[in-house]
């Protein structure tokens, strides 16, 4: 009943503040056009395919020497981790889910990942959130950013997550293990070995293209739910935007308050928990879980800014 009421209000207010709600849509197809197209469709092509075609081992493996001492994990999840945080979400959740399909990492690792891997995107946080609150510094917000999120995962490491595989242990037990339980898996699409590099290639697109084309509709749904805040709450309505949809949200935000705008980017919004629930969905991995998790890093993301303004003050926010 309660949904229904919601759809249905949703439903009058687009016919009659019809203008408001088009632009909305608009902004956020332009949005998904402008800024998700160009920075994540070629991440999602070319680890689509490097998955398929058994290289994530092999440039995990390279990667292992830095984050094995930190992490204690295997060549795969050592992959994950470094896609997770280079990319930008929701490229976290899918490499996570993806890993997890091919039965390269098992269930717990999965989790492990998602936990703390999905993020804002580097290039995101560069070259739009900082120019847009006009800050000079740079290290520090991206300490902040993702210095935070590593530290969480030593620690889940180190006490949630600390009978995961560890390295030494990987050749013969545990991909025997993982290539048993990966049979079983709720929506698995295993690459065929035989398979050409044309063909990986297309399957790779394809994943590429459907999964961008869903992060369309997200973009477009979210920013249109814009429209009740800004009507019933105008006063309220640039702060509640980034709630709703992170990128159209800092738009209106704005400058106005730096320190909240860097409080939600490690949430990220109703808008990202949709978009990676649609890249877990056809795994058994708890959306829930991950919502916990983000909420966590946001705590901890705002003990570190306590004490940046605590032993650095004249250097807070610069």
């Amino acid at each position: 009943m309660l949904y229904t009421l919601c759809f249905l209000l949703l439903f009058i207010l687009i016919l009659v503040h019809s203008q408001e709600a088009a632009a909305f849509a608009a902004q956020g197809f332009l949005l998904w056009y402008s800024k998700m197209i160009p920075s994540l469709l070629p991440f999602m092509i070319l680890s689509g395919l490097m998955i398929r075609m058994g290289l994530s081992e092999k440039l995990g493996s390279w990667f292992r020497p830095l984050l094995g001492p930190l992490l204690r994990c295997r060549s795969e999840v050592s992959y994950g981790a470094l896609m997770g945080f280079l990319c930008g979400f929701p490229m976290g959740a899918r490499v996570a889910a993806q890993l997890y399909q091919a039965g390269k990492i098992n269930r717990e690792e999965a989790r492990f990942l998602l936990a703390f891997c999905n993020n804002i995107g580097p290039v995101y946080f560069c070259s739009f959130v900082l120019p847009l609150l006009g800050r000079r510094l740079v290290l520090p917000y991206l300490l902040g950013m993702y210095g935070t999120a590593l530290l969480y995962g030593i620690l889940l490491r180190r006490t949630m997550f600390r009978s995961l595989p560890e390295p030494p242990r990987e050749k013969h037990t545990v991909r025997k293990s993982l290539s048993d339980s990966a049979r079983n898996l709720p929506g698995l699409r295993r690459s065929s070995e035989n398979a050409g590099l044309l063909d990986h290639l297309d399957a790779a697109v394809q994943a590429g293209l459907q999964g961008i084309i869903s992060l369309c509709g997200y973009m477009i749904l979210f920013n249109l739910l814009n429209l009740i805040p800004q009507l019933f709450l105008p006063r309220l309505s640039c702060w509640i935007s980034p709630l709703l949809e992170i990128t159209g949200g800092l738009n209106q935000l704005g400058q106005r308050c730096p320190l909240y705008t860097l409080m939600l980017l490690p949430f990220g919004g109703l808008s990202c928990i949709a978009q990676t629930y649609s890249m877990i969905h056809d795994t058994d991995l708890p959306l829930g879980e991950y919502v916990v998790h983000k909420l966590i890093l946001t705590a901890i993301t705002g003990l570190y800014y306590l004490g940046w303004r605590c032993l650095f003050p004249h250097l807070f926010l610069l």
